[in-house]
């Protein structure tokens, strides 16, 4: 302690160093920042403040179209989605991807880039109640999966016609895993051979892999980490910063702010999320009224 949360902040900025060239930054601007990006190890915190002192490295202006709010969270959901589709998975046109907890936040990222990218998209939901968000992202089919063997059973099975309808009989290019849990060995029925599945979270919790599966699926599996990658590689990151950002400006995916609480209520936000209800992006507002977002 002093702790403060918060990765992403989207803001104004009010004073900068004198070695931050005009050409890179300007008073004024309208950026996103991750502290997590920092080169001096920032850790992902500190973001949750009216004022933030962050490396130049880790701004990005963004266009003057978006509001603050609609891309607040890039790095924690579109980051995330983007790392696993072009950098890991390469997705392109008429490639198949698959991604399940497809209501949450990384889950409708994963569904409006990968239709950016031009693939088709099958978003998994734990029930249909849920697949109101992912259809509204865009998402060309929705099955649910369930929380029990049977319906994970079901689920496989619906998920091969679906697959097979779409052209894929072989099932999906890639597969972003945020659920994994019991889910796991059934996604390794979707997946064909040599595609891979990129575990980005483990919200129904971790389960032993069995290598054996793996073998005879030719399954690729990769964890799915953007910050490292992005520190490493900051000209590459800036250009995918850049595209992601383009696809909001050009109305590919819609800018959006799901839930916006009050700075003195972010107690609230949090709540979201450690009871689950959390749906797409969900936003703290530092200002003292929405409108200035």
């Amino acid at each position: 302690l002093p702790y403060t949360p918060g990765m992403d902040v989207a803001g104004i900025v009010v004073d900068k160093g004198s070695d931050v060239p005009d050409d890179e930054l300007r008073i004024g601007d309208r950026v996103y920042a991750n502290t997590a990006l920092c080169p001096d190890g920032g850790g992902g915190t500190g973001a949750l403040a009216e004022l933030v002192s962050i490396s130049s490295t880790a701004v990005f202006p963004i266009p003057d179209s978006l509001h603050l709010s609609s891309v607040a969270n890039i790095g924690r959901n579109y980051c995330a989605a983007y790392h696993s589709l072009k950098v890991i998975g390469n997705v392109g046109p008429n490639d198949l991807v698959f991604v399940d907890g497809s209501s949450g936040g990384v889950g409708m990222a994963t569904v409006e880039l990968a239709k950016s990218m031009g693939a088709k998209v099958i978003a998994g939901v734990s029930h249909m109640e849920k697949g109101t968000l992912p259809t509204m992202a865009g998402a060309d089919k929705i099955l649910a999966y369930g929380r029990d063997k049977e319906s994970h059973k079901q689920f496989k099975a619906e998920f091969k016609a679906a697959a097979a309808d779409m052209g894929h009989p072989q099932g999906a290019s890639l597969i972003v895993d945020v659920v994994n849990g019991d889910l796991f060995e059934s996604l390794l029925s979707c997946i064909k051979p040599l595609g891979k599945i990129c575990l980005v979270g483990f919200v129904a919790g971790q389960k032993p892999i069995r290598p054996g599966l793996l073998l005879i699926k030719e399954a690729m599996v990769v964890g799915s980490l953007w910050g490292r990658w992005a520190r490493e590689n900051p000209v590459l990151f800036r250009n995918n910063m850049n595209e992601i950002l383009g696809y909001m400006a050009d109305g590919k995916i819609e800018p959006r702010a799901d839930s916006i609480f009050p700075f003195d209520d972010s107690i609230k936000a949090f709540e979201l999320f450690e009871e689950n209800k959390a749906r797409g992006n969900t936003v703290v507002d530092c200002t003292s009224t929405h409108s200035k977002l």
